[in-house]
């Protein structure tokens, strides 16, 4: 593959990683209690650990997008995102393991759900295949259209 195709394809990871983690936050934002019942549902942290997490993390996720989408600081950004993406999979797995029905809340909603309304495995290939646009980045963070080539020059971070 040409430098030039690995640069569209990192474009295009940047894009969509980072595309998600901003709507995904912006869902969020406007209601952090909502946010923070969401984790809390998960019972995996201190209720008021969780509380806190649920309200840092949609900024979070619209920093590190925003980030992304600029292209600026790129194989940082994308180490954030695989790193949450990961996290996101852990928690929906060892929920769907232990049983419980929650709406995964990565937009927006969260907590209790019937049993039939739980999707468990399509969120966990969702934020797998996130997971990996994260991963070309942190391997190979050069992109097309990226501040960090405009900032710091074409062959920065090229391998």
């Amino acid at each position: 593959m040409s430098p030039r195709v690995r640069d569209h394809v990192g474009l295009l990871a940047r894009l969509v990683l980072g595309v998600v983690l901003v709507v995904a936050g912006a869902l969020k934002i406007g209601n952090p209690l909502g946010a923070a019942r969401a984790v809390q549902a998960y019972e995996v942290m201190p209720f008021e650990v969780a509380r806190w997490v649920g309200y840092a993390l949609p900024w979070i996720e619209i920093v590190v997008g925003v980030l992304l989408v600029l292209g600026l600081f790129t194989r940082t950004s994308a180490l954030l995102g695989t790193v949450l993406m990961l996290a996101f999979v852990i928690g929906i797995a060892q929920a769907w393991a232990r049983g419980l029905t929650i709406d995964c809340g990565c937009f927006g909603g969260g907590g209790q759900v019937d049993a039939d309304q739980t999707r468990y495995g399509s969120e966990i290939l969702r934020d797998l295949g996130l997971a990996l646009c994260g991963a070309w980045l942190v391997a190979r963070s050069s992109s097309t259209l990226s501040l960090d080539r405009a900032l710091f020059g074409a062959d920065k971070e090229r391998p």
